[in-house]
């Protein structure tokens, strides 16, 4: 395939899809010798190469390749997802019912609904903190002991404070300016048996556009890390696909998760194009695996996916979790708790695996700090850590 210079997301999704036609047609296409150079992306390096690029350890400011004499304070993970109020609060099944919303899923409402939905909750049983899906990962690696930036849009209002103060609080740098629209909120009904039944009202979140990306950010970042709900909106999928850009153009790897079976649905081909194309680790859990391939078995699906990104981490409930990397199959053994809540578990799992591999974990050992914080977090309430890993704790699941 000819290398070509692509600058522009639009150009981005074109290249993606030439190259799923490829596949499609039975076309000789390695994904390795692909040279997508829109904006900077270049062909993924061989061992030698890299022998003769490495780059210094993690945590070590010089660690990226800057112009002589430039100096930054690089990040481990740069997140891109929607900037949301996660407001927790305790329902009965009854009480669920009554409201009518499909139980443990996520649903889209407008800001009149979710204003009736929260009048009708006892204000002394719930929780609120920052959060988003992308967010809460961003937070899990800050909470390690990383550092990480996130791009997401308040409102000029209390709630759009009270983000922007607990982020910066926790030590992850953000720097989008808010919007008249109201802060969007994420109303996380919790039954008994630790399901939880997410009503998202995306408000400000739904304006973040390709403007509100950091190039600078991204430039000093190890990972992007995007989630699939900004599908959802013309302009936040803009500003996912402009990450991407920026990162290629600027060598950062990408990160992508799926975020909920339901958007496979309807974005099916495009994340897709994705996963043959830029994205170098794709998070998903079984049922997201089955619906992107087709497949049942969750082996099968985890090679099907690894067939086009180097990396992948894909969830399978209490059976633990399954990495591939670069040719490998990693099973990861869950960790037993009793769940109260499921609420960020996903979120936390991919907080684990990114700062394990961006301060020189393993793989292996990455899974396993992954799989005890998303077991802390389904034994406790909301998606925060209420208890965080200590050094001691993180040094002690190295092998």
């Amino acid at each position: 395939m000819p290398s070509s210079s692509y600058t522009t997301a639009g150009e981005l999704q074109r290249a993606c899809r030439v190259t799923r036609l490829a596949n499609s047609a039975g076309l000789p296409v390695r994904r390795e010798l692909i040279v997508r150079n829109f904006a900077g992306f270049v062909p993924r390096q061989t061992a030698d190469s890299r022998q003769s690029n490495q780059r210094t350890p993690p945590g070590d400011c010089s660690r990226r390749a800057f112009q002589e004499g430039q100096t930054t304070v690089p990040y481990s993970v740069y997140g891109v997802g929607n900037a949301l109020v996660d407001i927790q609060a305790r329902v009965s099944d009854a009480e669920l019912e009554q409201l009518g919303y499909p139980r443990g899923g996520m649903t889209l409402v407008d800001v009149e609904a979710q204003a009736t939905v929260l009048k009708g909750l006892d204000q002394n049983n719930t929780t609120r903190c920052a959060g988003g899906s992308a967010a809460n990962t961003v937070i899990g690696v800050a909470d390690f002991g990383g550092k990480a930036a996130y791009a997401g849009k308040t409102g000029s209002d209390a709630l759009g404070e009270f983000w922007l103060e607990d982020m910066r609080r926790i030590g992850v740098g953000t720097d989008v300016d808010p919007t008249d629209e109201p802060t969007g909120t994420c109303v996380v009904l919790i039954t008994e048996d630790a399901q939880r039944t997410m009503l998202t009202s995306l408000g400000a979140s739904s304006t973040l556009g390709p403007e509100d990306i950091d190039e600078e950010m991204i430039r000093q970042s190890e990972w992007v890390y995007v989630e699939g709900y900004l599908f959802t909106g013309d302009s936040t999928k803009a500003a996912a696909y402009r990450a991407i850009e920026l990162a290629k153009k600027n060598n950062v790897k990408v990160a992508f998760t799926v975020s909920d079976p339901f958007l496979i649905s309807l974005f099916r081909d495009e994340f897709l194009e994705l996963l043959h194309g830029p994205v170098d680790l794709l998070f998903c859990n079984l049922d997201e695996a089955r619906a992107l391939t087709e497949k049942t078995d969750p082996i099968d699906c985890a090679q099907a996916i690894h067939q086009h990104a180097p990396h992948v981490a894909m969830t399978l409930g209490a059976d633990g979790s399954l990495l591939m990397n670069e040719g490998s199959a990693i099973p990861i053994e869950g960790v037993e708790v009793k769940a109260i809540d499921t609420t960020g578990a996903g979120d936390m799992y991919a907080a684990g695996i990114l700062h394990g591999i961006t301060s020189g974990m393993s793989w292996k050992d990455a899974g396993h700090l992954a799989s005890h914080a998303a077991a802390r977090i389904v034994s406790q309430l909301g998606a925060r850590l209420q208890r965080k890993f200590t050094a001691e704790e993180i040094a002690e699941l190295r092998s």
